[in-house]
């Protein structure tokens, strides 16, 4: 009987050479392998293989993590447990896969936090106009909350794909999808005048350049956000994904239609853009209880 270590090794093995996969991920899947080892050798003795693995097992183990691992790291685990299993059951060294008796665990809801529009205005005005590449800044905080757009996609803009005229950019998504959004007055207006001192050539290339002159990264992006988010010490923390929530947020609040906002942020399934929806309501029932007259029962009633 093939011991329990030496059959991760073998599907650890299969993973580099006939899956190809990425070293994260190599790594990753032998982390959580490893983690099972552990708790099985703990268990059972250093004898123990694959046949001595039920559901049961499986389930105790996974009980055990649950206190100090969310659900969406324990899915993970459950993936890699899976997939683990499914190799032996192809190599026959398995009937059947006792993992795919568990079931998933539901992760977290966690709602996408956002500015309001007080502290949306203070970020956008953060950059004033005293500091060296305050109109770029300018222009970028202004393109992320006006068109909603994700930091990679905000990185990747050249400046033919922005027009001023029209009032549109086209940005290239996940998985290369183009889509055309609208680009507000205020960030126009602040494109224009970013545009107006932006050294280099201005008829192609990058849109935005870090202080080398060249197209600025995503991590550069990120400190751009931290710069002004600490110089008005207004709110936590941010980074530039929550202007993307923000952005999300008030177009809901002001009316939008789901579908839209869906096409807007580039969104392949509508589920992803209706938790936007809870942050929504949630700001819905803040505004009936205190507005409403019955929203609070009188004192005595």
């Amino acid at each position: 009987m093939t011991p329990l270590v030496q059959q991760i090794q073998q599907f650890t093995d299969y993973l580099q050479t006939e899956r190809a996969v990425s070293p994260h991920t190599s790594l990753a899947y032998s982390s959580d392998l490893a983690q099972l080892l552990s708790f099985a050798v703990k268990e059972k003795g250093g004898s123990v293989s694959a046949d001595d693995v039920d559901h049961l097992f499986l389930r105790r183990y996974l009980a055990g993590l649950s206190k100090d691992s969310k659900k969406s790291s324990i899915g993970r685990k459950l993936a890699a447990i899976r997939s683990f299993f499914r190799f032996l059951v192809r190599r026959g060294i398995l009937a059947r896969n006792p993992a795919e008796l568990i079931a998933t665990p539901k992760k977290e809801q966690r709602l996408p936090f956002h500015l309001d529009i007080d502290q949306t205005t203070a970020l956008m005005e953060a950059p004033g106009a005293e500091r060296k590449f305050a109109l770029r800044d300018r222009a970028m905080l202004e393109l992320l909350y006006s068109s909603g757009l994700r930091v990679s996609e905000l990185t990747g803009l050249n400046i033919g794909e922005l027009d001023l005229v029209a009032g549109m950019v086209r940005v290239t998504g996940k998985g290369g999808k183009e889509r055309i959004v609208p680009v507000g007055s205020r960030a126009l207006e602040a494109m224009r005048g970013y545009l107006g001192e932006r050294e280099g050539d201005p008829a192609s290339g990058a849109l935005f350049l870090n202080t080398r002159g060249d197209r600025i990264n995503r991590r550069s992006v990120a400190r751009v956000v931290d710069t002004h988010v600490m110089r008005i010490a207004a709110f936590k923390r941010i980074s530039p994904h929550t202007l993307r929530h923000t952005f999300a947020t008030h177009m809901l609040e002001g009316g939008a239609d789901l579908r839209a906002i869906q096409e807007l942020l580039g969104h392949a399934s509508l589920s992803t853009t209706q938790k936007y929806t809870h942050v929504s309501i949630d700001r819905l029932m803040e505004v009936y209880d205190k507005s409403h007259p019955k929203a609070h029962t009188k004192s005595g009633e």
